[in-house]
């Protein structure tokens, strides 16, 4: 569809056509015309699908048209604060939007941007936040700081965004979301997007929304047409860094985002990377923002080949020319996986997706095929094949698909279930379960019209008559054993109390029974004619005769 036909004022318009774009993605399509009806929304797109430009358009479109109403407009000196609020979960995405909101609205006459995120100088932030705004986006954090701080002003919002909800929710920010909703008006527009509604995020959308209008485009089952995906096996961590050197000299590269789990690796592979000559830095959030502003800005100019990241990057990366996206580690949730995935292959371009394995990843491997449905490709670089046997993980079950055999009789589209051959037993020869026929069609869990009679001896399941567990016939139930060995006391066991056992105070009494010499009669810790506490002691490993109930 054309941006022509979304309603689009011609200033507006003109900056879309001067970004290079004529037709609009699906999610833009559905979510322009409905936000500019002043709709709460709910929309759920893939990454990479042009969604920051679904809600930036609709937001300059508010923003003109409030120009354009004498009973709008603003008086110089009052601070108002922005019409419209978006927020982000991380600083690299909210400056993504920032740069979108610049660029499609380079033809609004006197457009003003703000972006207030952790890790920059407060006094900048301020002076924008008490100067004419149109436009603010921030990270939750930051902005409840200028909330608290009474420099903020939330009463004006027409708009507010919530952008990737479902990450901000992830990284423990509702109750900040809650706190900068209950500054903003009621009757403020709310459009939320997220990768999924379910749970919490569903939850917090019923809450903050109005009548909300339901836009899904694309889900995490849907497939990258443009992006391809490989799994390599390694044998071990040294295999797996020969695998990430000679994937990285690969001529097809251009430029390449390399993901680890956590920010040490991130700043150990980005450190041994230069060593052996490639363009490479860091990105991972315990870095100023000021470095990754750097950082990103020569991901851009193309100064740097080679980016090294943690998850912080996943969501907020947007430059076209990267080629590879390789998980040198694997990510800690299965949805992080796809937004990984999706900074390669953007705008229409090709992309490579290459995962290194190590026997280790395994489970989450298979949790990621499970969470997309989509089975990774095994592929090998020749000369680098590993030597031990590859890991096998099983086709992930398609939705919803069941065979006859139940739930359990079918996983992963074709492997055989549970039922479909009959388990023998090597003693005797008769079947485990069934006879042979299809799992729990004869294991007794529904009843019969017999009723639940023991079986025979032939089928093993009911109590034999020389097992026990029915009470047995005269004479051999739970009986006292008339042996030393029953369970009854017994008087030379010392379990009753006896008349020489008492707990008085001792006089002429011993301290038990027996006639021997009471604890302390004789000075203790002595040499060897010390008293043992139950009798006599023949040398220092000896046999006792007596003690406690002996």
């Amino acid at each position: 569809m054309s941006f022509e036909t979304l309603g689009l004022s011609p200033a507006v318009l003109q900056a879309v056509k001067d970004s290079g774009y004529e037709n609009a993605t699906d999610v833009q399509a559905q979510a322009i015309p409905a936000a500019i009806a002043n709709k709460d929304l709910m929309v759920s797109s893939r990454t990479g699908s042009g969604k920051t430009a679904a809600f930036i358009l609709p937001a300059l479109e508010k923003i003109l048209a409030a120009r354009g109403d004498n009973t709008k407009r603003r008086e110089k000196g009052v601070i108002y604060g922005p019409r419209v609020l978006v927020l982000a979960p991380t600083r690299e995405l909210a400056m993504q939007v920032s740069k979108a909101a610049q660029t499609y609205g380079r033809h609004v006459p006197g457009l003003k941007v703000a972006t207030v995120l952790g890790g920059m100088p407060y006094p900048l932030q301020i002076r924008q936040l008490t100067g004419p705004l149109d436009i603010l986006i921030a990270t939750p954090g930051r902005l409840l700081d200028h909330l608290a701080s009474g420099k903020c002003v939330l009463g004006n919002v027409e708009m507010l965004v919530l952008d990737e909800a479902d990450r901000m929710l992830d990284m423990g920010f509702i109750d900040d979301i809650n706190v900068v909703t209950s500054h903003t008006p009621d009757t403020k527009q709310t459009v939320m997007f997220s990768a999924t509604f379910a749970g919490h995020v569903g939850r917090l959308a019923q809450q903050l929304l109005k009548d909300p209008q339901r836009i899904e485009v694309a889900s995490h089952t849907d497939t990258h047409e443009n992006i391809e995906q490989r799994l390599h096996w390694a044998d071990n961590p040294h295999h797996k860094d020969q695998l990430l050197e000679a994937i990285l000299a690969q001529p097809e590269l251009d430029q390449a985002v390399v993901f680890t789990s956590t920010q040490r690796d991130a700043d150990w592979l980005a450190e041994r990377l230069a060593e052996i000559g490639h363009a490479v830095a860091p990105l991972h959030g315990a870095m100023p923002q000021g470095k990754r502003n750097r950082v990103l800005m020569g991901l851009r100019r193309g100064d740097l080949k080679v980016l090294v990241a943690t998850d912080v990057a996943a969501r907020g990366i947007d430059v076209p020319t990267i080629s590879h996206v390789i998980n040198y580690g694997l990510p800690m949730k299965a949805e992080d996986y796809v937004h990984r995935i999706g900074r390669t292959g953007r705008a229409g371009r090709q992309g490579l997706a290459i995962t290194l394995g190590l026997r280790d990843d395994v489970s989450m491997i298979r949790r990621i095929q499970q969470f997309t449905t989509q089975t990774i490709p095994v592929q090998h670089i020749a000369g680098l094949e590993p030597k031990t046997q590859e890991p096998r993980i099983f086709p992930p079950r398609p939705a919803g698909s069941f065979d006859d055999r139940g739930p359990r009789g079918h996983f992963g589209g074709g492997r055989p279930g549970f039922g479909n051959k009959s388990f023998r037993r090597e003693d005797g020869g008769r079947p485990f379960h069934g006879g042979g026929k299809p799992f729990g069609q004869d294991r007794g869990f529904a009843p019969r019209q017999d009723g639940f009679q023991p079986r025979g001896d032939e089928r093993g399941f009911a109590p034999r008559e020389d097992r026990g567990f029915a009470p047995r016939g005269e004479g051999r139930g739970f009986q006292p054993r008339q042996d030393n060995n029953g369970f009854q006391p017994r008087e030379e066991r010392g379990f009753q109390p006896r008349d020489d056992r008492g707990f008085q105070p001792r006089g002429d009494r011993p301290f038990h029974g027996g006639g021997k010499p009471a604890f302390g009669a004789k000075p203790a810790f002595g040499g060897g004619d010390r008293p043992s506490f139950g009798g006599e002691r023949r040398g220092p490993a000896g046999p006792r005769k007596g003690g406690f109930g002996r």
